[in-house]
């Protein structure tokens, strides 16, 4: 059996798999389910002195969305869209201090850590939390740089707006790392264009590890109302955003090295995974807990340990960066890897009855026989993999491009980079095209 065991800031978990700062640990009860449920541990929702962002909280929207905008009535897909505006904590950051105690003492009965989340108005208000987190015997903070409701509210500044500015982050971060003796993590926005320097700069100032990311600011339409959801504009998840957070993941294990709490875009195990392989050190769920209850905790760390066993992974660290290790740095790089090009294979190809692959080939490079099969002209295949992509019988696979191949004229970039003009005349995508060669077309014209 796979061990789950990871160490984070100099700390232990039982596993990689924290609860984020949000509504689902608003509560000491909700919290203790956290918990009950096998996190290794939950980040309370943001403590403040923001009176506005408690007020933020006691306005609350949700608009769950399919993939066509709607709201999701019943059960809610893999690929939902979470829309919404909520702020921090609406209880005062000092009546928590019971709270904080008796959960705490409750996470490390279960060997599990309650970890504090801190926002405030001015920096004495930022350390001021987080030493009375600190005392309260929670072993680590985040600094909340990531969340995106401060900026829409009229006198406020905090959350991503703070994320967005390298002094402003830097200067906060070094004040609360002086102020107390606990590691501090900072959460980031992905609304701006540089998080990796952000990064960069809260790692100077001390910050133990970086959270990647928090959401992203939206703006979601009712077409039949022609009118905003929840009034206009708020914040917005889902398991679509996991490839833009990736990245940030990515570009942050591989260009300043800090570790990595990785969130935004996990709905079950699978995701988690992809943000070890990343470089996340840990990851934290969170909106998927307010559609699918606390009870979906255990099938992603469930997931995640079967996964582990089922590839051979030992422990969590064998996993970990695995993939942004093996990616090439850049375009020139993946360039210069070896070319591949498409092969049909003709017993399950259903061609001529299905011709998606050659519509879909907009490099000239498959179209339709006569004799009711998909053609491979290797001259122009560039190996994009589109084709590969949409095949919806498996049929079509890449092949690597030898020497030999090279030299009996498969595609390769020309010695001048440009292309000539001839390939433009083939249509072979074209639908009038693959009609008039298709066997199908005649035999129903012949009908």
């Amino acid at each position: 059996m796979a061990d789950m065991a990871v160490e984070f800031c100099g700390i232990p978990f039982k596993n990689p798999v924290v609860v984020a700062s949000l509504e689902t640990t608003n509560s000491p009860d909700l919290m203790k389910q956290c918990f009950d449920y096998g996190a290794a541990g939950a980040i309370v929702k943001t403590l403040t002195d923001m009176e506005d962002m408690a007020r933020l909280t006691q306005n609350s929207k949700y608009a769950i969305l399919n993939d066509r905008g709607d709201i999701i009535k019943g059960k809610v897909p893999r690929d939902f869209v979470f829309y919404s505006r909520s702020g921090y904590s609406s209880t005062y950051y000092k009546d928590w201090i019971p709270y904080l105690k008796e959960v705490g003492a409750y996470a490390r009965e279960r060997d599990a850590h309650l970890i504090g989340s801190a926002g405030a108005k001015e920096v004495d208000g930022w350390k001021d939390i987080c030493r009375t987190i600190e005392d309260c015997g929670l072993p680590m903070v985040e600094l909340n740089f990531g969340c995106p409701h401060p900026a829409l509210m009229p006198g406020v500044h905090g959350g991503s707006m703070i994320s967005q500015e390298e002094d402003i982050a830097y200067e906060v971060t070094r004040q609360v790392v002086e102020a107390v003796d606990i590691p501090v993590v900072v959460k980031l926005t992905p609304d701006q264009s540089r998080p990796v320097e952000i990064a960069r700069a809260v790692q100077k100032a001390g910050a133990a590890a970086v959270t990647a990311t928090n959401r992203h600011t939206g703006f979601a339409v009712d077409i039949e109302a022609a009118e905003p959801r929840l009034a206009g504009t708020a914040g917005i998840g889902g398991t679509w955003v996991k490839p833009l957070t990736l990245r940030w993941v990515h570009n942050i294990y591989t260009q300043v090295g800090i570790p990595i709490a990785g969130t935004n875009g996990i709905f079950d195990h699978r995701d988690a995974v992809e943000f070890l392989m990343t470089g996340a050190n840990i990851v934290e769920i969170g909106s998927v807990l307010m559609i699918k209850g606390m009870k979906w905790l255990p099938n992603i760390i469930g997931g995640v340990e079967r996964f582990m066993d089922e590839h051979g992974y030992p422990d969590v660290e064998s996993m970990r960066g695995i993939a942004s290790r093996r990616a090439a740095k850049d375009y020139a790089e993946q360039f210069a890897r070896d070319r591949v090009h498409a092969v049909v294979d003709e017993d399950t190809c259903q061609n001529p009855s299905c011709t998606i692959c050659i519509q879909m080939c907009f490099y000239e490079a498959l179209s339709q026989s006569p004799a009711g099969k998909v053609e491979v002209h290797p001259e122009t295949c560039i190996g994009c993999e589109l084709c590969m992509d949409v095949c919806p019988f498996d049929s079509i696979a890449m092949r690597l491009t030898d020497e030999a191949q090279f030299e009996a004229g498969y595609f390769d970039i020309p010695d001048g980079v440009y292309e000539g003009p001839e390939k433009f005349v083939t249509r072979r995508n074209n639908m009038k095209t693959i009609a008039a060669n298709s066997p199908k077309t005649a035999a129903e014209a012949a009908e």
